[in-house]
């Protein structure tokens, strides 16, 4: 049969689906052990990686449900819940191969303003800095990360910000981010798209007059 057929569409998305299910597990396992060797401290981090692995391996699941049975609800709901994943996650690719360093200062200030002070310090620790940005705007803030810093570079006549060392690397990382999220986004339309063509092939075991 050609690769245009039922059965490699079937097994297309299955391989599609059993992917997407070890990126999921890989995303529980990587919080689970960055908690178990406190690398990250923050409840919030760890639940927010662990609830989007949940979610990939959940549509995964039906996914691969949907194609070993050929089940028409099941494909019907992975492919538009599949489709808003795309749309979002293609947007916020977008948005970080965008991003200039003036938007970068500003995401930053707002996500260290939401960072509980346990994380704050952990991140201070493992990059030896004080401080998100020694600014006006924000000096206030910034005295009392410094007197709350636990990194070894306070002892030291120079220590530099934590603003400053992951802006330094913020276009780099924003730029691997945007473009690995820009291919995920692009096997999600190819899995929307099986899932389409797949949905609306006979089964040439099943019975002639059976709903396609």
């Amino acid at each position: 049969m050609v690769c245009g057929g039922f059965t490699c569409s079937k097994n297309a998305l299955c391989s599609l689906n059993v992917v997407y299910m070890l990126v999921g597990l890989l995303l529980i396992g990587v919080a689970a052990w960055g908690k178990g060797f406190g690398l990250v401290s923050s409840i919030h981090i760890i639940g927010g990686v662990i609830a989007v692995g949940f979610f990939l391996l959940l549509i995964a699941i039906v996914g691969l449900i949907g194609a070993i049975h050929h089940h028409q609800v099941m494909l019907f709901f992975y492919m538009v819940i599949l489709f808003i994943v795309f749309l979002f996650q293609f947007g916020v690719s977008c948005s970080c191969l965008a991003m200039n360093r003036g938007q970068q200062e500003a995401l930053l200030n707002s996500t260290w303003g939401m960072l509980e002070n346990k994380t704050k310090t952990d991140l201070e620790s493992q990059l030896n800095c004080c401080g998100l940005l020694n600014v006006t705007e924000s000096r206030v803030q910034f005295e009392q990360d410094l007197k709350n810093c636990p990194a070894l570079c306070k002892n030291n006549s120079t220590c530099y910000s934590c603003g400053d060392k992951m802006l330094n690397h913020a276009t780099e990382a924003l730029k691997i981010l945007g473009g690995v999220g820009l291919f995920f986004s692009f096997t999600e339309i190819l899995g929307v798209w099986l899932a389409v063509r797949y949905r609306n092939q006979k089964d040439p075991r099943a019975n002639p007059s059976a709903f396609l």
